[in-house]
């Protein structure tokens, strides 16, 4: 057997391995935040997601503990863009937010694709926001983890994996001509 190839397979295995740890993680957190969510609810009438309260406690993440992954969570998504922007140019596809909006065929393949390369990351979004709300408000409410974690990775991701795409392209036509 090709030692190379008993190597990769056991590094993907403890990627599945990664995965699997974190989204139960996640789910565990979630669950358990659930109760104090609904009493939030039920004590002011409505989800705090929703409130005036969620607005104020906003700047209190930035710089409250846990600020640093403002900087660290985008710059990943930035990297696995960049990564995955480089991989649509050697393929001689579209960029990706375009053919987002405009490949109504391939769009569904296309958000498949991208959750699957930033899964993991968004995963660890969710939970590193649940536990900045924990440190900071002494409280997890699921809908803003669920919110504020995937909208720090997805929003950088999809732009560099776009303008990345774009740039390679470019460079492609101009060496070209």
């Amino acid at each position: 057997m090709n030692p190379g190839c008993e190597q990769s397979s056991e590094r993907m295995n403890r990627q599945q391995v990664i995965r699997r740890v974190v989204f139960a993680l996640v789910i565990i957190v979630l669950l358990a935040s659930v109760p104090s969510s609904l009493r939030y609810a039920y004590q002011h009438g409505g989800f705090y997601l929703f409130s005036k309260q969620f607005l104020v406690d906003l700047p209190k993440r930035l710089n409250g503990p846990g600020r640093f992954r403002f900087v660290l969570q985008p710059a990943v998504a930035i990297f696995l863009g960049i990564r995955a922007g480089i991989a649509d140019a050697r393929a001689g596809r579209p960029p990706y937010i375009f053919s987002l909006l405009s490949d109504g065929k391939r769009r569904w393949g296309l958000v498949k694709e991208g959750l699957a390369e930033v899964s993991t990351l968004v995963a660890f979004a969710i939970l590193l926001d649940a536990i900045s709300q924990w440190l900071i408000l002494r409280a997890i409410y699921p809908g803003p983890a669920l919110l504020v974690g995937p909208v720090l990775i997805a929003f950088p991701y999809s732009t560099s994996r776009a303008l990345t795409n774009r740039y390679r392209r470019g460079e492609k036509r101009a060496q070209a001509a």
